[in-house]
C-alpha cells in the first residue's frame, strides 16, 4: 500500500510539472514570434520579458520553499495554479510591452513555488531521505515536457493563435493540475512544523544541522554552471551546430537527441546509479558536456551526435542531482527554503545564459564551446570538493 501510494504521488506530481514546465518554460519557444508580430515588438523584447519572470522566480523561491517547509506542497502548490493560470491569460490579454511584462512577472511568480524545486521540496516534507527515487521518477515524467508542450503549443496556435493557446494552457491548470496538486497529502495544522510520521527517526531531530557554508558555497556554484550551460544550449544548441560545420538535418537530428539522452541519463540514475551516492553521479554527469563540447570544438560536425548525447544525459542526471544532493549532503530540516537560496545563483544564471552565449557565439562562433567546456570543468572540480556524506 505505502509503494502504491507513493507510485501515485509521483504520478501526480509528475504530471502537474510536466503541465507547468510546458506551459512557462518552453512556452516562449513556440509563441514569441508570434507575440511580437502581433504586438509590434521583436523577438528579443518578448525573450526579455520572459527573462525577468526567471529573476523574479529567483527571489521569491527562497519564501516559496519556506512555506513548503512549514505547510506542506499542497497548498503551495496547488495556489500557484491559480497564479499560472492568472499570468497566461494576463500574457493572452496583452496589448503591449507594458501587459506583456506584467504576465511574465506574474508567471515568475507562480514558477518561483510551482516548478522543480517545489515538487522535491513537497516529497522531502513527505519523506525525508527515502524521497530520492521519487525524485528521479517525477523528473523521468516532466522530462517530455517539451515534447508534449512544444508539439501542443504549435498545434493550438495554428488553430486559435497565440492568446487563444494561452488561455488553452491556463484552462488546463484550472481543469487539470490543480485537482492534482489538491489530491496530494494534506499535512495536519497542529503538526506543520513537525515531520509527517514517516518511519525514519533521523527526521525527527528538533534542530536542522547547521550547513556548512563553504559546501553550500560550492553547491550553489555547481547549480548555476549546469542552470547556465542547461539554458545556453537550449537556445542555441542547432545554430552552434550548424557553426561548427554541421548540416541543417544533422543539427536539427542532433537537437532532437537531447530529450531522449536527458530520460536516458535520469533511467540510468534510477536503475544503476542510485546504488551509489548521488556525489558520485553528480561528477560523472558535470564532466559529459565538458567531454562533449571538447569532442566537437576538436572534430566538428561528425561530433554532433555525440555531443548531443552526453550533453543530454548528463543534464537529465544533473536535474535530478539539484534535487537529491542538497538532501543528503545537509538532510531534510529545511529544505524547501535551503534549496530556494541555493537556487538563487541558478536562476539568474539561467536568464542571462540565452544573452551571454549567445555574444560569445556572436564573437567566436562555435569555439564558444571551450567557454561552456570550461565552467563544466569548474563544476565538476568543485564536486570533486564536496565529501560524500549523508547528513542525518
Amino acid at each position: 500500500m505505502a509503494h502504491a501510494g507513493r507510485t501515485r504521488i509521483v504520478l501526480t506530481l509528475g504530471t502537474a510539472q510536466t503541465l507547468a514546465w510546458a506551459s512557462t518554460y518552453y512556452l516562449p519557444a513556440i509563441l514569441a514570434a508570434p507575440i511580437a508580430a502581433e504586438l509590434g515588438i521583436s523577438v528579443a523584447t518578448v525573450f526579455a520579458a520572459f527573462s525577468v519572470g526567471l529573476v523574479i522566480s529567483a527571489f521569491l523561491g527562497t519564501y516559496a520553499g519556506r512555506a513548503i517547509d512549514r505547510f506542506g506542497g499542497r497548498p503551495v502548490l496547488a495556489s500557484t495554479n491559480l497564479v499560472f493560470a492568472a499570468g497566461l491569460v494576463g500574457l493572452g490579454l496583452a496589448n503591449g510591452p507594458i501587459g506583456l511584462f506584467t504576465a511574465w512577472i506574474v508567471l515568475g511568480a507562480g514558477m518561483a513555488a510551482g516548478l522543480y524545486e517545489a515538487a522535491f521540496a513537497t516529497l522531502v516534507r513527505l519523506y525525508g531521505h527515502n524521497a530520492r527515487n521519487m525524485i528521479t521518477g517525477i523528473t523521468l515524467l516532466a522530462g517530455f515536457a517539451s515534447t508534449v508542450g512544444w508539439p501542443l503549443s504549435t498545434a493550438l496556435e495554428a488553430w486559435i493563435g497565440w492568446r487563444g493557446t494561452c488561455f488553452a494552457w491556463a484552462g488546463l491548470h484550472l481543469l487539470l493540475a490543480l485537482p492534482l496538486n489538491l489530491s496530494l497529502p494534506k499535512l495536519i495544522d497542529d503538526t506543520a512544523n513537525q515531520p509527517v510520521a514517516i518511519p525514519q527517526p533521523v527526521d525527527a531531530a528538533p534542530q536542522a544541522q547547521p550547513v556548512p557554508v563553504g559546501s553550500a558555497a560550492l553547491l550553489s556554484l555547481v547549480f548555476a554552471i549546469t542552470w547556465f550551460i542547461s539554458t545556453a544550449m537550449a537556445a542555441h544548441l542547432p545554430a552552434l551546430l550548424k557553426a561548427g560545420g554541421a548540416t541543417v538535418a544533422v543539427a536539427l537530428t542532433a537537437g532532437a537527441l537531447i530529450g531522449p539522452a536527458q530520460v536516458a541519463g535520469r533511467l540510468l540514475e534510477f536503475g544503476v546509479l542510485r546504488r551509489v551516492h548521488p556525489l558520485i553521479s553528480a561528477r560523472i554527469a558535470a564532466c559529459l558536456h565538458p567531454v562533449g563540447a571538447v569532442s566537437l570544438a576538436l572534430f566538428g560536425a561528425p561530433a554532433a551526435i555525440f555531443f548531443a548525447l552526453v550533453h543530454g544525459a548528463g543534464n537529465g542526471i544533473l536535474t535530478i542531482a539539484k534535487g537529491t544532493l542538497p538532501l543528503v549532503l545537509f538532510g531534510p530540516k529545511g529544505y524547501g527554503e535551503r534549496q530556494g537560496l541555493l537556487m538563487v545563483p541558478a536562476r539568474l544564471a539561467q536568464a542571462l545564459a540565452p544573452w551571454l552565449f549567445g555574444v560569445f557565439m556572436a564573437q567566436y562562433g562555435a569555439n564558444a564551446l571551450w567557454f561552456s567546456a570550461g565552467i563544466g570543468l569548474v563544476a565538476t572540480i568543485a564536486l570533486l570538493r564536496l565529501a560524500p556524506v549523508q547528513a542525518s
